[in-house]
């Protein structure tokens, strides 16, 4: 096999971050891209446990798996609830066990950085998943606050930054639009 189709085969860890709108977007036009690409994509998502999300519904009808692991509350990153903490231990532990079972070519971790930042989950538990990644999986992490250590270890770093949002002129959450 030549360097070209090596390269073309090799995983990459990406990080979308930032204060701004559209991690999670970004991070699903990819999977997107992958399904019709044919390859098998998952979606692990950390903290979030509402049903009404329209990408949840767009990702069956493309063959993208997504897991979500969370509450439909937010998460109090002072108090965290019991089932918070349980939540992202399992979604670490399933995304893991997934990549290791080879059940996805493109695994995206959405909100990971987020479940770090709240102390949901251990830095050291990150990094060893992100270690552990087999060299043909393309690895996505998506959430504000991304540790510096998981910066270092990506091949690739978005940091998407607010320059104006309309939530600050009171604009609610839209269907189709944010959910």
């Amino acid at each position: 096999m030549d360097k070209k189709d090596r390269t073309k085969r090799r995983g990459m860890v990406q990080v979308y971050t930032g204060n701004g709108k559209g991690k999670t977007t970004a991070a699903l036009g990819l999977a997107m891209r992958a399904a019709g690409q044919g390859r098998k994509v998952l979606v692990v998502q950390f903290m979030k446990g509402k049903t009404n999300y329209g990408e949840l519904k767009s990702a069956r009808k493309l063959g993208i798996i997504v897991r979500q692991f969370g509450r439909p509350d937010f998460v109090d990153k002072d108090d965290p609830h019991p089932e918070d903490f349980r939540g992202a231990q399992q979604a670490l532990a399933f995304a893991l066990e997934s990549m290791r079972r080879r059940r996805c070519d493109v695994l995206i971790l959405d909100e990971l950085n987020v479940a770090l930042c709240f102390k949901l989950v251990g830095l050291k538990q990150v990094m060893a998943l992100i270690a552990q990644r087999p060299s043909a999986v393309e690895l996505i992490i998506t959430g504000r606050y991304a540790h510096r250590n998981v910066l270092a270890a990506a091949d690739l770093v978005t940091e998407m930054r607010e320059v104006r949002h309309y939530y600050a002129a009171g604009v609610t959450a839209r269907k189709g639009i944010e959910f």
